[in-house]
């Protein structure tokens, strides 16, 4: 896909802020620190598009990023960051769930997990909320740089294992680090969008 202009347009916490145009939307959900921004970034192949932070937990509302017209990236928060208070969890939380209950031009659900890790308890409620709300979802075995290239694979599908036991999810590996595996991510949207 050849993308011109993408852009950073606006961020949300209610419905009232959402962008008004009526175009696919390509959602972003994970643990905070999963790499969602970098994710981001190395699709549209800019450095500095969507903020990268060393600090889990910066993004503490809905960030749409409209690429060319054609779809928005949408990075919702990210989940399980302990430093952030009770009340500003629930808070997220709620708009997030507002966000993925009630918003009908999602078109695809983007679920990055941390490849090195077993799913977390968070990652297990966002999988379970996904699947009971029949959002179409692919995940993303992210930062895969940081294992053997030969273990990849066999990674994946010990994610896979743990977190869709039905295998009817599809399951795909990535790394900002290396710029790998961005075809095989890019064919999955551009299906979507069709």
């Amino acid at each position: 896909m050849i993308i011109k202009n993408p852009k950073f347009e606006i961020s949300a916490v209610n419905e009232k802020q959402y962008p008004k145009i009526k175009i696919p939307e390509i959602v972003l959900v994970g643990k905070s620190n999963v790499g969602k921004s970098s994710f981001i970034n190395t699709m549209l192949n800019r450095k500095n598009l969507a903020r990268t932070s060393n600090t889990p937990g910066k993004t503490r509302q809905i960030n749409f990023y409209n690429i060319d017209d054609m779809f928005y990236f949408v990075d919702l928060p990210g989940y399980g960051y302990s430093k952030m208070s009770k009340n500003e969890q629930i808070k997220v939380g709620n708009f997030i769930e507002e966000y993925l209950l009630k918003r009908e031009n999602i078109s695809l659900i983007i679920f990055l997990l941390d490849i090195r890790h077993d799913p977390s308890a968070n990652d297990m409620l966002m999988y379970d909320f996904i699947i009971n709300h029949n959002l179409p979802c692919i995940v993303i075995a992210n930062k895969a740089d940081k294992i053997a290239i030969t273990k990849v694979d066999s990674q994946v599908k010990s994610l896979s294992d743990k977190l869709n036991p039905l295998h009817d999810l599809k399951f795909l590996p990535f790394s900002s680090e290396r710029k790998i595996y961005i075809e095989e991510v890019w064919n999955v949207i551009e299906s979507t969008l069709k």
